[in-house]
């Protein structure tokens, strides 16, 4: 474990099992990076396991560590060693309660540190307590259930987000994103930009900025309108609103709204409306134990009859029998199974909702 010295400020980064790899290095690397710009080693860093022992990603490298869990959180207040800024990196599955986490995550905030959550790291801290009441960003795909388990949480479909002293990412390399705005409240925007020079970044997204980018090259929605209307609709999965109503409320007809989804998703709205609901249903089979009546009524469905048919038409397969196959797969550790991916749609997310691009 080292002391780096004359480092202004120091990240601890928790390394949850099955880390994604490429978030926790973007992180770092972004750090790296805004020192090799200042000239000086501003930014140090430290990683954290469970038990001090190196921890396998998910794409299968394992990661060597600085220091315990146990070690880190007796470094809190220490001068020189403890940290201004405790992280944790997930990856693509939550993990269940780790109390010794909950505990010097709790005390890192008692002490003012700022909370960072990359991927499933968020549900980690949402766990605490400690994200009530703020914005913070959820992978889409573990959106769904995350929504589900934390109601208080103002959860988004954003790339990154900062509320106060919690900050969340939805992983990849969106952390990268995050982290050099790090650099960016610490210095000014020209320093941030040289990391990205450096990093070959052409664009790095904001606080909010869309998640997921369109499949297709091209594949974009410029219309106001359009995105109003999907945004209405993202807000309205669980009890679908009359089209006429959504259509109302940005002052366009029922005629050019169909023309206009039409033209720049190439399906109507009835069925765009039903693809994203299907969807969130397909995330909530594959990453929640919510049993499948529940899944269909918080998706808008008005039996479970009705939800299984249009379920098994889009993906092939009904709902009890995909939840069946991946719990066997992951049990099995054979990977995962065709329903695991994401929905068959190109699915780009907005700072203001989801918006599913057709094929």
């Amino acid at each position: 474990m080292l002391k780096i010295k004359g480092a202004e400020r120091l990240f601890s980064l928790y390394l949850e099992p099955g880390f994604s790899l490429q978030a926790f290095s973007s992180a770092v690397e972004a750090l790296r990076l805004a020192n090799e710009v200042l000239e000086s080693e501003i930014y140090a860093w430290r990683v954290v396991s469970d038990d001090g022992l190196s921890v396998r990603s998910s794409c299968g490298p394992t990661i060597s560590v600085d220091t315990s869990l146990k070690e880190e959180r007796g470094l809190l207040g220490k001068t020189g060693w403890s940290p201004s800024v405790a992280v944790i990196c997930g990856g693509s599955h939550p993990l269940t309660a780790n109390r010794a986490l909950h505990g010097w995550l709790r005390e890192c905030r008692a002490r003012k540190l700022c909370l960072v959550g990359i991927a499933s790291g968020i549900f980690s801290i949402a766990q605490t307590g400690l994200a009530d009441g703020r914005r913070c960003a959820v992978h889409w795909e573990q959106f769904p259930s995350f929504v589900e388990q934390f109601p208080r949480i103002a959860a988004v479909q954003a790339a990154y987000e900062i509320d106060g002293d919690t900050y969340s990412c939805s992983g990849g390399d969106a952390a990268f994103d995050m982290f050099v705005q790090f650099v960016r409240e610490d210095y000014e925007s020209a320093t941030a930009n040289r990391v990205c020079e450096k990093a070959v970044a052409m664009t790095v997204r904001q606080p909010g900025d869309r998640q997921r980018l369109p499949l297709h090259a091209g594949a974009a929605i410029h219309h106001d309108g359009l995105l109003k209307i999907i945004e209405q609709m993202e807000r309205h999965l669980d009890e679908p609103v009359a089209l006429e109503d959504i259509a109302a409320s940005s002052r366009l007809s029922r005629r050019q709204v169909e023309r206009i989804f039409s033209q720049q998703i190439g399906r109507s709205p009835a069925r765009y409306y039903l693809e994203m609901r299907l969807e969130r249903a397909h995330l909530l089979i594959l990453n929640s134990q919510l049993p499948i009546v529940e899944i269909a009524m918080a998706c808008g469905f008005i039996s479970a009859s009705h939800f299984s048919k249009a379920y098994r038409e889009n993906y092939g397969l009904a709902p009890r029998e995909a939840r069946s196959e991946v719990v066997e797969r992951r049990r099995s550790g054979h990977g995962t199974f065709a329903a695991d991916a994401p929905a068959p749609l190109p699915v780009m997310r907005s700072s203001i909702g989801e918006m599913v691009h057709a094929k």
